[in-house]
């Protein structure tokens, strides 16, 4: 079962990581959060996710690696936001600026494309591992 929690967790990793880029796709334009100000793009982070059972516990530690990944956060990217003069902008500062978000949609759309490659090749790790053990049950028949 752990082979299966393997892929399982990917899928679950990179579906989370879909929905953060199309949140960033979506408000690619947005001017105004309910937080104040313009959208800051956001970004996932990963990490290795523990063993659970004491077989892979034991396995783990003879080893020396992690089984899976985990969500750990979802950050606030720190780029720079956009600014664009338009005073008559609703939005817009003082000085007839408007802040617009840090999202790059080319870089969201390539972002998009890797997530959507990791899912299917964790389809297919998970599709492979299933095959595997349904042969081994038919050689123990």
């Amino acid at each position: 079962m752990d082979l299966f929690s393997v892929s399982s967790s990917g899928m679950e990793a990179q579906r989370l990581r879909m929905n953060i880029i199309a949140s960033n796709l979506a408000n690619a334009e947005t001017t105004r959060t309910a937080e104040g100000g313009a959208y800051r793009r956001k970004d996932i982070l990963f990490a290795s996710q523990e063993a659970q059972g004491f077989g892979s516990v034991l396995q783990n530690s003879i080893d020396s690696h992690s089984t899976g990944v985990k969500v750990v956060g979802i950050i606030e990217d720190k780029r720079p936001l956009k600014y664009a003069y338009e005073p008559s902008h609703p939005d817009a500062d003082t000085k007839g600026y408007v802040a617009y978000p840090n999202v790059n949609v080319a870089e969201e759309m390539v972002n998009m494309i890797t997530a959507a490659r990791s899912y299917e090749a964790n389809v297919t790790a998970f599709k492979a591992t299933r095959e595997m053990v349904v042969k081994a049950l038919e050689i123990g028949q």
